[in-house]
């Protein structure tokens, strides 16, 4: 089970999220968004989804950090281990607090809003579960180890190589088996929501507008570029009907 778990899983999850995002963006770019639904309502829009955003992001830069970045990294740079592990859990709690906080408000908003539920589908739904859940379950994950204190699982012993050797096409099952069972929880239902993004409206994280950073003020087009207006007679479909030019047209 473990090697099917952590040695084939993550696997097809990476297979799923790199072709489903191909066949969302070829057969589906009109449905390559994120529905907006700011005209309906706006006041909780605009207090959840900055916390719910700028959370979320603080929450993937750590964990790049934490599974990414080896310890021995850290150390050559002169970062102690109880600085690293003292600044992941006091960042990582406060970002997962403001991103389960935005998710909530948003959760609310749809639910409260008779137009946003309206049009609220059931893969929405889903998806709504599927983040509250992972989120919920990093959260937990991180005040267990608070909790803990000097008794806390290290992840950067069994977690982060295993996240690294994924790469290297040569899984350590071992080390992440030999992770506590909130962490298999918390990575399973991480890998569902990563498996699930390209057909929720969570793909448009993919789609960052930066071509607008570069974009001039102003859009200046050439005249060359204007085509010219077509010389000759009208076609017959577009003459008015009833007008003395069409009533001279039928003699």
């Amino acid at each position: 089970m473990d090697v099917v778990l952590w040695g084939v899983l993550p696997y097809l999850v990476i297979a799923t999220l790199v072709l489903g995002t191909v066949w969302r963006y070829r057969y589906d770019k009109f449905g390559w968004t994120t529905r907006s639904s700011q005209l309906y309502e706006s006041r909780l829009l605009r207090i959840g989804s900055p916390l719910f955003h700028f959370g979320i992001l603080v929450v993937l830069v750590g964990h790049i950090g934490g599974l990414v970045i080896p310890e021995s990294w850290t150390e050559a740079a002169g970062i102690s281990e109880t600085q690293y592990h003292v600044t992941a859990l006091v960042m990582g709690g406060i970002a997962g607090v403001c991103t389960l906080t935005g998710i909530v408000i948003l959760i609310v908003r749809r639910r409260t809003t008779g137009p946003v539920f309206m049009a609220t589908t059931k893969n929405d739904k889903a998806m709504y579960v599927l983040l509250v859940g992972a989120i919920a379950l990093g959260l937990l994950t991180t005040l267990v180890a608070v909790g803990a204190g000097a008794e806390a699982h290290d992840y950067r012993q069994t977690v982060s190589p295993w996240f690294r050797s994924l790469f290297r096409l040569d899984p350590d099952v071992d080390a992440m088996a030999a992770a506590p069972v909130q962490f298999h929880v918390h990575v399973l239902v991480g890998m569902l929501l990563f498996a699930a993004w390209p057909f929720t409206r969570l793909v448009h994280a993919f789609t960052a507008p930066v071509h607008y950073l570069f974009r001039p003020y102003v859009v200046y087009r050439s005249r060359d570029a204007v085509q010219p207006a077509p010389t000759g007679r009208p076609r017959a479909g577009w003459s008015p009907v009833g007008t003395p030019d069409r009533d001279r047209s039928t003699r």
